[in-house]
């Protein structure tokens, strides 16, 4: 397959860490990297030793979000916004869903063409959980610049783009105070957790964490999905005679193609991991990606099956940081997959466009995915 060939993917790689050096510390910056799948869940699920514990003094509004929590803290903060992300609340969100999809491929549709990057798979997202914080979309491509920033390799990008989402957050928090809506932000500001609100930090830091994650991981799904549609006509036939497949779509590109492709944590007691001595202190490289094409795991990894069942994949992490959003971004794809199939059928990717991945490392991110929608 396509993606396979031109190296956006590191499948072989991966293959080859996992058969040959499945933990294995980095030579200069000393961080240890885990490969297999019953190690990266391991890690994912064991917080007594691997710790997403951030740094309570920095300056960085992440370091105190849901992310960088342990238990108790990250179950207290987990609790406050579990509401706005239930099963009967996202179901509620379906016809908002459809609507903004709607939108956005009749003014494609005016052109005749798209890209399904900048003009479906981030826009939908974006609007989604802009409305759900109570923030304007009318500064929607601000929000896609500081999230790819975020999640970019670009430290210069990243910390400049903090500055400006903590001024930005910092200013609603303040008015939601004055005047509270009904919102997440409103209800961040309200909360109290053991009888004391959260700090300035945290609520910035649940803000940024929610636009972020709310978009990002998303707006990846969607956008792979098409590509993996377009690549394989199988596929597309299939999708096509029984869109009840779609769901199941959905879930193998989380697996194949891992919007997240790692994340990371620090040891926080000395531990062996498949004889490797790792030390507190250190930190460790947990690459979903590569787990979730373990061939111990997965029949023929390598093969983009939509019936693949079961398909336990850690596109979503796994334990107490299973994605708080999971459901949101099921639906929010499904609904974008199921339109524009139903509207464009022989949708088909201008390869004259070549495919290039955003500069992270910690995402699989197309910078653009140029489509024509009819022929």
């Amino acid at each position: 397959m396509e993606w396979n060939k031109n190296g956006l993917l590191p499948l072989d790689w991966f293959k080859q860490m996992r058969s040959h050096s499945p933990v294995v510390q980095s030579e200069g910056n000393g961080i240890w990297n885990v490969f297999k799948y019953e190690d990266v869940k391991y890690v994912f699920t064991n917080y007594e030793i691997f710790s997403s514990q951030g740094s309570p003094s920095s300056e960085d509004p992440l370091e105190s979000s849901i992310l960088r929590q342990d238990p108790p803290k990250h179950r207290q903060l987990r609790k406050l916004v579990s509401q706005a992300f239930t099963p009967r609340v996202i179901e509620s969100l379906a016809p908002k869903i459809q609507s903004i999809a709607d939108s956005l491929l009749d003014e494609a549709e005016r052109k005749g063409r798209m890209d399904a990057v900048a003009d479906l798979a981030s826009p939908l997202p974006i609007t989604v959980i802009a409305e759900m914080l109570g923030v304007s979309i009318e500064h929607r491509e601000t929000f896609k610049a500081w999230s790819d920033a975020l999640v970019g390799d670009h430290p210069d990008a990243y910390y400049a783009c903090q500055r400006e989402m903590s001024a930005y957050f910092a200013d609603i928090a303040e008015d939601r105070r004055r005047h509270p809506q009904d919102d997440l932000i409103t209800k961040l500001v309200q909360a109290r957790i053991e009888n004391e609100h959260l700090t300035e930090m945290e609520i910035i830091g649940f803000c940024i964490l929610l636009l972020v994650a709310g978009n990002e991981t998303t707006t990846n799904l969607i956008s792979s999905a098409m590509l993996a549609i377009d690549s394989l006509p199988e596929v597309r036939s299939q999708l096509l005679e029984d869109p009840g497949l779609i769901p199941g779509a959905i879930e193998e590109t989380f697996r194949y193609f891992s919007p997240v492709q790692l994340m990371f944590r620090h040891v926080k007691q000395d531990t062996d991991l498949r004889g490797q001595k790792l030390k507190q202190g250190q930190f460790v490289h947990i690459w979903m990606a590569s787990a979730n094409h373990d061939e111990e795991v997965f029949a023929q990894p390598e093969r983009f099956d939509i019936h693949r069942n079961p398909n336990p994949h850690l596109g979503l992490g796994s334990g107490i940081h299973y994605c708080l959003g999971s459901q949101l971004a099921r639906l929010e794809s499904k609904i974008a997959i199921e339109t524009l199939l139903r509207r464009f059928p022989d949708f088909r990717r201008d390869r004259s466009a070549e495919l290039v991945r955003q500069e992270s490392t910690m995402m699989f991110a197309l910078k653009e995915l140029p489509i024509i929608l009819k022929s």
